[in-house]
Order: C-alpha cells, then structure tokens, then sequence
C-alpha cells in the first residue's frame, strides 16, 4: 500500500470527489451536463460521451489535490486514459488525489426495506487489475429505505466483500445510502449507526476500511464512527440533497468530509466556455471543501 497515499487519506485537507457514474446512472448524469439521450445510439458511445466530462473536471485547473485528496472511478474510466496516461495515474501522479475503483455491479431488486449488491463477477481479477492500475482503493454502494432485515443483510453483505477487498491489500469504502425520502429515516440512521460499530469491533488491529454514508438526521450521529481507530475516514454522500442543503448539512457533522457525485456535479455543462466551467466548478470544490473542514 502507498504509504503517501494513505496519509493523504487519513488527514488530507478536502473531499473525495465521486466520478464514478455507471450504466444505469450515466444517462441521467449527461443530461444534467446538457447531453441529450440521443447525442449516442450506443452504450460504447454512452461511456465516450461522460469520458470526455470526466477528463474536462480532472483536467481543470479547479481540479486540484489539495482541495480533492481522492477520487472514485468506474472501471471503465480506470482502463481508459486522460492526458496521455492511464486514469490512475493521472490522477495521482498529475493532480496528486488519491484513486479510488467502484467495484459494485449496481443493485438487486429491493427486499425487506433495502437493496443489496448484485453479484459482483469475477471480483478477485477485478482487484488484481486495480491494484495494477494504481488504485488505493474501493467502493461499493446498497440502498435502505427501512430498518430492518433488509439493513441487516445489506451491512453483512458488505462487510463481507470488504474483508475480500482487505485480503488484496486495498483499503474498501463500504457506501451504504440511506434514502432520504424515507419515512422511518433517523431510525434507520440510528440502527445503522449501531450495525456499523458492530461490525467495525471485528475488524483485525491493522485493516482500515472508509465508510460513506448518507447525511444523517441527527448532527454527530456518526461520531464514534469517526473516532474508530479501524475507520480510516467517514465520507458523507449527497443522496439527493442540493449542494447547499448538503454542504449545510456536512459542516454541522465534525470529522466527515464530503464524497459528492451528483452535488459535484451541479451547475456544470458542455456549453460552458472553459472560463465560466472552470470558474463553476472552482466554486463548486472550494464550497464543499469549506464544508468539509468541520
């Protein structure tokens, strides 16, 4: 493991940026950026289309590693270039954040108040070519919607493909998203709250996992969570919220820092000149910064 890395990790100034949009959430991403449905026929002409967004925010000015210590990837991006050379180590190399792999197949149908991950095929080779690409680690995302058994599957599961990604030498985000728009949403929080630490208790001494969780209700929820000697960095996700409604939220939570994807995104399109994109999303990486040096 890259012990700089690592470090920049653990008390890094900034947030872990979320580029990592897959099959189902693509098309959604582009039209936000001003891409229409029919800009592409194909899926390969799809992944084009938000390649070249992806390579304009990592290559901006405003993308930088001392506001950005991390980035989530898909695969596709991972195997893909920017500038010349391979993501990863671009992004590392050149802008100096932290790279990270989605390694989730997206989610199963939902059951008992929650969506567990597919399957995800061939997880062992997945690894072996993160680590050949640079990766320093992980993510996988479920989905709750209630308390209950369903919760309980979903931290199981992905505590189990953790200790998988641990085994390989990578360090696993576990992203469990609570649905704001649930009925029972603090209560969820709190049972998850509860789960986490559970889990987190059973690590060995020397593995360090990231957790990425939905802004809770209550400030400082996840507090203890943060202070765990077995929990490198608690990442909060947008989840639906506008910036400024989660920019808000994560500065009253002390110690986590942002991993936005769709709130990262906001405000920026493909007719922007370079001047006003630039100028976007410098003040779009400066507000979540602020937001997440609480």
């Amino acid at each position: 493991m890259n012990t700089e890395q690592l470090e920049k990790v653990r008390v890094g100034a900034g947030f872990v940026a979320a580029l990592d949009q897959s099959g189902g959430s693509t098309p959604q991403a582009l039209r936000r950026y001003g891409i229409p449905d029919d800009a592409y026929s194909t899926d390969a002409e799809m992944f084009d289309r938000v390649h070249e967004m992806r390579t304009r925010i990592i290559t901006s000015p405003s993308f930088d590693g001392g506001r950005v210590i991390g980035t989530i990837l898909f695969e596709d991006t991972m195997n893909r270039q920017i500038g010349g050379r391979p993501s990863a180590d671009y992004l590392w190399n050149v802008k100096g954040s932290v790279p990270f792999l989605k390694i989730d197949a997206g989610l199963s149908a939902s059951a008992d108040g929650a969506q567990l991950m597919k399957p995800i095929p061939n997880l062992p080779g997945l690894l072996d070519r993160a680590i050949d690409n640079g990766i320093f680690g992980t993510k996988m995302r479920s989905f709750i919607t209630l308390p209950g058994r369903g919760m309980q599957a979903v931290v199981e599961q992905q505590f189990s493909v953790a200790q998988q990604v641990l085994a390989a030498g990578l360090v696993p985000i576990v992203e469990i998203e609570i649905d704001i728009h649930s009925t029972r949403k603090s209560e969820a929080e709190d049972l998850l709250q509860e789960s986490l630490l559970v889990e987190v208790d059973k690590l060995d001494a020397n593995h360090r996992i990231m957790l990425k969780l939905t802004l809770p209700d209550t400030d400082n929820l996840y507090r203890p969570l943060v202070e765990h000697p077995n929990v490198l960095r608690v990442l909060a996700l947008s989840g639906g919220y506008s910036r400024d409604e989660a920019d808000e939220r994560l500065a009253r939570n002390n110690g986590i820092i942002a991993s936005f994807s769709r709130a990262l995104l906001e405000g920026l399109t493909v007719q922007q000149s370079s001047e006003d994109f630039d100028r976007m999303l410098n003040e779009t990486i400066a507000s979540i910064a602020e937001a997440s040096s609480t």
